[in-house]
């Protein structure tokens, strides 16, 4: 049957660890043997290969970024083929929801569920979908999985989320506070003269567009994105004139960046103006493929990962995702 859905939800997200009984159990009675909540990374792929068997269509994701990111990765390798993946309905539970903020299902708990069974009695799991790429992450020479995820960077957006890691933080603040308290210790670390100069001098990297070589120089913020909005009106990217969308919108920003304060103002309210898109300080566009080399961590959907003894990582634009909407 093409109309039938399944529940993956993550019991660690943060507003899933407060969730009343009676949702679960709601969501169990409801779903019966299509209710899933597997607990480790093996648990997941054993899901989602039974869901393979089964041929369903439509999986339902409850929890954050790093939820979304890891049923994508454990998609991406599985028997579902990679140009017919499920559709997938995000219901947002985790620490950071940005993913849910652009292709979200809009609603959560029971009333998601309520919404989702009615659209599967009257056949409509097949339409009303927004289709994205998101970002597939992988080591050049290395025997390593893939890595899904909507939203990435380093530089200053890697030193930043170590902030925000921080147990002081985590355990202290809820999401909304802890990015919060996160641009506020950012903020002083860059207005204070014996840190400021670390954060605005970069970290080497080197970025290829497109298979072109990756040369080497300072970058203090490089981000990319298979989002097409992230909240609050926040854009930090843009195309040249006549650029074609290849899936991957970026934004890399030199070390020691001109008129840095006024850029971020700008920015964060989704304005390129032309000094800044005519800036030597400022680059982004639309790119297919990337090739970073960095010693340091890449940043994706909140999860900090290493780029290897190589020092070398590629992001792709992954498969289509249709993901649904209520």
């Amino acid at each position: 049957m093409p109309d039938r859905f399944a529940l993956i939800h993550n019991s660690r997200s943060r507003r899933n660890l407060k969730a009343d009984r009676q949702y679960l159990a709601t969501a169990r009675d409801m779903l019966g043997p299509m209710f899933y909540a597997p607990d480790t990374s093996l648990a997941l792929q054993e899901t989602i290969e039974d869901l393979a068997r089964q041929q369903v269509e439509c999986l339902v994701v409850d929890g954050g970024d790093g939820t979304v990111g890891k049923v994508l990765s454990v998609l991406y390798a599985s028997s579902y083929p990679n140009h017919r993946l499920p559709k997938i309905a995000v219901l947002p539970s985790g620490n950071t929801n940005l993913i849910a903020a652009d292709v979200g299902f809009g609603l959560r708990g029971v009333e998601a569920l309520q919404r989702l069974q009615d659209l599967a009695r009257t056949q409509q799991l097949q339409c009303e979908v927004k289709e994205r790429q998101p970002l597939v992450l992988s080591w050049p020479g290395q025997d390593r999985a893939a890595e899904l995820g909507f939203f990435g960077g380093l530089g200053a957006f890697t030193r930043a989320i170590e902030i925000a890691h921080q147990p002081a933080i985590l355990k202290n603040y809820a999401h909304d506070a802890a990015v919060l308290a996160t641009f506020a210790l950012t903020a002083r670390q860059l207005l204070t003269p014996c840190l400021r100069q670390g954060w605005l001098n970069g970290t080497p990297l080197g970025v290829g567009l497109e298979g072109n070589a990756a040369e080497m120089r300072d970058c203090f913020l490089f981000l990319c994105t298979g989002l097409q909005c992230l909240p609050h009106g926040i854009w930090p990217f843009w195309k040249q004139e006549g650029e074609s969308d290849r899936g991957i919108s970026y934004l890399d920003v030199a070390a020691r960046p001109e008129r840095l304060t006024k850029a971020i103002w700008n920015l964060v309210r989704g304005r390129a103006p032309a000094w800044i898109q005519n800036s030597p300080s400022y680059h982004s566009g639309s790119s297919e493929r990337i090739r970073l080399r960095t010693e340091q961590s890449f940043v994706l959907d909140g999860e900090v990962l290493d780029t290897g003894p190589d020092h070398c990582l590629d992001i792709t634009a992954g498969p289509v995702v249709s993901f649904l909407q209520a």
